[in-house]
């Protein structure tokens, strides 16, 4: 079992962006950021229930701590709740992450905050480049297949509210330059380039911002960030886009408006009716 080298400066994460890792200059303790970046892979499935942690030593070597301060790191996890600490095996998961589906409609993800008026960009990164393995996967295409990927940070009258990656196949990111990222959403552009959208998979979790993002969203290393990830797909459901979009949450709210329907309450009534004899 292994872990991607996380040291300070971070490491190329499975989603093509930068890994966080340990910053030895910040106030939290190298255990306790050990810690947190441990217990959001248990969080996000990465480490499955019943599936082991790396040992002392490997997570030593992986961060560039002490072995003292790996075993601190791991015996939090298990103080947490996360993980079970059996000698002679190593550190055992001992939760499974619960998560919750919601639909929701279409236009929130057309007009988007990103679309209002009072926004701003700077396009940080554009380039044309293999796609990570998770990419590849959202993108339901050969890992190492080509896609375009830009970085953007949006801003509104408080300052930065938005660091977003976006990737999309090579074959569709070549209609549009750079100059466009810098004008339109990229929802935008995939409508203007005849691309139909019908719905979109999204998921939102937690993280921590790192030496990469923290700077242009104007945060502290280590700071909270809302996380985002959306693939987006076209009218015969192919993929035609990936996000992760991360937020300060002090900055940005997620609103969700939840009604009816009406495929479940046809569902629903007969049973209530049944209950009612």
């Amino acid at each position: 079992m292994s872990i991607e080298p996380v040291a300070k400066g971070g490491a190329v994460a499975a989603d093509g962006l930068t890994a966080p890792g340990v910053d030895p200059s910040s106030p939290t303790p190298l255990y306790h950021q050990i810690f947190v970046l441990l217990r959001d892979k248990i969080y996000r499935g990465d480490y499955k229930l019943d599936s082991f942690l790396p040992g002392e030593q490997e997570v030593a070597a992986s961060f560039g701590v002490s072995r003292i301060t790996a075993k601190r790191a791991l015996d939090e996890i298990a103080a947490a709740g996360l993980a079970v600490r059996e000698q002679g095996r190593g550190t055992r998961v001992c939760i499974r992450p619960r998560s919750i589906s919601v639909r929701a409609s279409l236009d929130g993800l057309v007009h988007s905050l990103h679309a209002k008026g009072s926004s701003r960009v700077r396009l940080l990164d554009f380039e044309y480049v293999a796609a990570p393995e998770a990419v590849a996967e959202k993108l339901r295409i050969a890992r190492g297949d080509e896609v375009q990927r830009a970085t953007r940070v949006w801003y509104a009258e408080a300052g930065p509210f938005n660091h977003l990656s976006t990737f999309v196949p090579a074959t569709l990111g070549r209609r549009w330059r750079r100059k466009d990222l810098e004008t339109k959403t990229l929802v935008g552009l995939l409508e203007d380039s005849g691309v139909k959208i019908s719905r979109a998979e999204e998921n939102i979790t937690a993280t921590l911002a790192d030496e990469v993002n923290a700077p242009p969203l104007e945060v502290e290393v280590g700071s909270a960030l809302l996380k985002i990830t959306r693939t987006v797909f076209g009218e015969y459901d192919q993929a035609v886009e990936y996000l992760v979009a991360l937020y300060p949450p002090d900055r940005y709210q997620y609103t969700v408006s939840l009604g009816r329907d009406p495929e479940l309450d046809s569902a629903i009534r007969p049973l209530k009716k049944a209950k009612g004899r």
